[in-house]
């Protein structure tokens, strides 16, 4: 009789209460945590874009005070740090690594992913840049 008065632990219903209770938890954790990480992405994703937006009007608006005429800059100096960023191309967080998702391409048409690399288009004749994924709603930054 006293061996049993000093047992000490869990019986097998407690432990199967806790085992539910952990996957109700679980359950109502996952579809969160899954928001709150493409949340981010476009977070990271606008702040990228609204960075090289930024570094293309300014170096339009430098040309047209410097030179008399605002030009749009060229795809290639773009990528040139200290032409029109002071930094390095952001990185598409849409875009996989292999895809080279800090680097720009051509673009004619937001939403049109061109070729199958590079993480941003640029259209040089209107200024334009967009992300060069098929995203849904990026269309409309």
């Amino acid at each position: 009789m006293r061996s049993r008065l000093n047992q000490r632990g869990f019986t097998l219903i407690e432990l199967v209460i806790i085992i539910i209770i952990l996957g109700i938890l679980a359950a109502v954790a996952i579809p969160k945590y899954q928001d709150l990480s493409t949340e981010a992405k476009e977070a990271a994703a606008r702040s990228a874009l609204g960075s090289i937006r930024s570094g293309v009007i300014i170096y339009y608006a430098n040309q047209a005070v410097q030179t008399g005429t605002a030009t749009w800059p060229a795809l290639d100096s773009l990528a040139t740090i200290g032409v029109v960023m002071e930094q390095a191309i952001p990185k598409n967080p849409y875009q996989a690594d292999a895809n080279a998702p800090d680097s720009i391409v051509t673009g004619v048409t937001k939403g049109v992913i061109v070729g199958s690399r590079g993480g941003w288009a640029y259209n040089a004749s209107t200024g334009e840049v967009w992300l060069n994924t098929n995203t849904v709603g990026e269309n409309n930054w």
